[in-house]
């Protein structure tokens, strides 16, 4: 009998940071909490143009035990918003932001349930660790790939019918993939 244990916290952020920072603050996602300005408590970069950041990501750990060739894994996944690393500029903003922001927060929320589903299908071999790091770069890329299709297609909250339609669309989806 062998016996693995890992914990890893790897962070998916729209801005680069010091890990140490975020481990400081975050929020985690429930669908009783919903962001307010008053959570972006990071420093608006001179030169942003964005009216907004939203810091967001994904952290796992897990363990696993290895018995007669047969791997038992034991893991949480949770998606994080990290107040420091997010910024808006007040002057600018107004509820359709937030709530584009607030999407933000609720697709991380929609990867980290892909990353449980697919932990929880997945058959793991000894090489335990590298797969499960195998599948979590996965998921951040479809993650990263996902936050800058509603991005374009909103046009960063803009096009507020299409706001409208990703509101639905991400609230059916959190629906739809209840734990």
């Amino acid at each position: 009998m062998g016996k693995i244990a890992n914990i890893c916290a790897l962070l998916l952020f729209s801005i680069g940071s010091s890990f140490s920072q975020e481990i400081e603050e975050s929020i985690l996602w429930s669908p009783d909490i919903r962001l307010e300005w008053s959570n972006f408590k990071g420093s608006v970069p001179p030169d942003a143009v964005p009216a907004a950041t939203t810091a967001s990501g994904i952290s796992y750990k897990y363990s696993a035990n290895l018995l007669h060739h047969e791997v038992d894994l034991d893991f949480e996944v949770s998606a994080f918003f990290y107040p420091r690393e997010s910024w808006y500029k007040p002057r600018v903003c107004d509820d359709n932001i937030l709530q584009h922001e607030q999407l933000h927060f609720d697709i991380s929320e929609l990867y980290a349930r892909k990353m449980r589903f697919q932990l929880q299908r997945t058959a793991f071999s000894k090489n335990v660790k590298q797969e499960i790091r195998d599948i979590y770069r996965e998921i951040l890329k479809e993650l990263k790939d996902f936050q800058d299709r509603y991005d374009w297609e909103t046009n960063f909250s803009r096009n507020k019918e299409a706001q409208q339609e990703w509101n639905a669309r991400i609230a059916e989806a959190l629906e739809r993939t209840q734990e």
